[in-house]
């Protein structure tokens, strides 16, 4: 890239921890800036939207099980599996948002947050009224690595006479 005087600049990354991007908000959670209101708003209306429509589609679903006779036993145990995954799946993603979870039992839990879809939606709709799902983990995080960054910083940047030589 050259400016007006024809030199060649780069633009440099600021120096340390840089924060870590959340879906849909990017990085305007660490300064509530760049529509960070709007774009929580329009999260959580929309995580309710997908939650309300998904649980129309599972009605369908029980209607059509009414309509094939299946029987009161698989019409109760379809609800109780549904509702059962629904609220493991709450959880699992309510507890996700607070502490980083350990990629292989993610892996083995997509079956289960699939079928509690509904519940996983709710969780980040509750969790979008409080702040944007994710963003006190990523904070904490943040500010964990900046403050030992500038310890280092400060450390490296001390009086040259008072260093061991060595």
């Amino acid at each position: 890239m050259s400016d007006e005087n024809g030199t060649n600049e780069t633009p440099t990354a600021p120096a340390g921890p840089q924060p870590e991007e959340l879906p849909l908000f990017g990085t305007t959670w660490l300064n509530h800036d760049g529509g960070y209101l709007w774009r929580r708003i329009g999260a959580g209306l929309g995580s309710l939207a997908l939650a309300a429509a998904g649980a129309f589609v599972l009605r369908f679903a029980f209607e059509g099980l009414e309509i094939a006779k299946v029987g009161d036993f698989v019409n109760v145990l379809v609800i109780v599996a549904f509702s059962a995954c629904s609220a493991i799946a709450f959880r699992r993603a309510w507890e996700s948002y607070g502490k980083r979870t350990d990629p292989d039992t993610t892996q083995s839990a997509k079956g289960l947050m699939a079928i509690g879809f509904i519940g996983v939606l709710l969780a980040y709709f509750f969790r979008n009224l409080y702040e944007a799902p994710g963003e006190k983990l990523r904070r904490t995080e943040y500010e964990t690595a900046r403050t030992r960054y500038e310890r280092r910083s400060s450390r490296r940047a001390g009086n040259p006479k008072k260093k061991r030589r060595g």
